[in-house]
């Protein structure tokens, strides 16, 4: 039982360490700031006392966002509804809308918000559509879009396997919020466009 147990921490202590050396030194690592305590993970999560308040929110720990957005919906040959930002795009949001600070966590107030590309705002109708289901039925009405259920993604797997959430777009079906090695915390490298290609049938 003990050497179990000794497997189980190291396993547990390998995967932190790889987690932590994708997100040190990127833009997503606040550790270096007083308001963290040198911690890395606990300005999105946390291990006690959870916001468990919405779905798909792991451990989270930062104040999440209640503004409304101005969507994108101006191309309408979209077959596709876009809502609200749900899931993990509100998480982002959570930070990147310039409403929330990005010291706002553990139920402490803060003061701090991104500036520039960091900010995004509320009014996301010139970004690329996120909170909407991409599937069978949407590729095959749009004409432009690979069935994402077949569509190899090139991360191992599908499209819907490897980069929806739930079924649907997400800022997480691009982005990886712990790892910047393609840069823009991308999935994958997006020379030549092989990251929009991935979906996009053009």
């Amino acid at each position: 039982m003990k050497r179990k147990l000794l497997y189980l921490s190291l396993i547990l202590l390998t995967l932190t360490c790889v987690a932590n050396a994708q997100i040190s030194t990127t833009a997503h690592d606040f550790s270096g700031n007083a308001w963290t305590d040198g911690e890395i993970c606990i300005v999105c999560h946390t291990p006690h006392n959870a916001d468990v308040t919405e779905a798909n929110q792991p451990l989270w720990n930062h104040e999440s966002t209640v503004a409304t957005f101005t969507v994108y919906n101006n191309d309408a040959s979209m077959n596709a509804t876009v809502g609200q930002p749900s899931g993990s795009s509100k998480l982002c949001l959570s930070c990147h809308d310039g409403t929330v600070a990005v010291d706002n966590f553990g139920g402490a107030t803060g003061d701090l918000s991104f500036v520039g590309d960091g900010d995004l705002g509320t009014s996301i109708g010139d970004d690329h559509p996120v909170s909407f289901t991409y599937d069978a039925t949407l590729a095959t009405a749009d004409g432009g879009l690979y069935d994402p259920t077949s569509q190899t993604s090139g991360l191992g797997g599908t499209i819907t396997v490897d980069m929806l959430a739930d079924g649907k777009v997400e800022c997480s079906s691009c982005h990886d919020v712990h790892d910047d090695t393609h840069g823009n915390f991308l999935l994958m490298s997006n020379d030549a466009s092989a990251l929009c290609l991935t979906c996009h049938n053009k």
